[in-house]
């Protein structure tokens, strides 16, 4: 069982940054490919960005393409998510997820962390 902890939330203004991190106890975190999904209030939940296991390949969701980054430090076994430009409309509950060795554009994740609220206010 893959045990991930995000952290990093908070509330915001429209226009400001947030770091969000995801980490894992996983020694073998290298061999799964992460991504971050984030469910807004009322909504389904939806894919935002993921990075290959590797870290050679990512995908973004069109609506925070250019705003948005994915990064990782196999070393630190943690995957971040950069949150720059962040508009009310971002606001969610925001989960990291892993699968082991998947594509950047497969959806099946196989274990969830508990989330960490993002609130962006205008």
């Amino acid at each position: 069982q893959v045990q991930l902890v995000e952290s990093g939330g908070g509330l915001v203004q429209a226009g400001d940054s947030l770091r969000l991190s995801c980490a894992t106890s996983e020694r073998t975190f290298s061999s799964y490919t992460m991504g971050w999904f984030r469910r807004a209030p009322g909504k389904e939940r939806d894919f935002v960005a993921a990075i290959r296991w590797i870290g050679d390949s990512t995908d973004y969701a069109d609506s925070v393409k250019g705003r948005f980054t994915i990064s990782r430090d196999n070393a630190k076994n943690t995957v971040y998510l950069q949150m720059n430009s962040l508009k009310p409309e971002d606001t969610a509950v925001y989960y990291c997820a892993a699968q082991k060795y998947g594509s950047v554009r497969s959806r099946e994740y196989h274990y969830w962390g508990q989330g960490t609220e993002v609130t962006v206010v205008s």
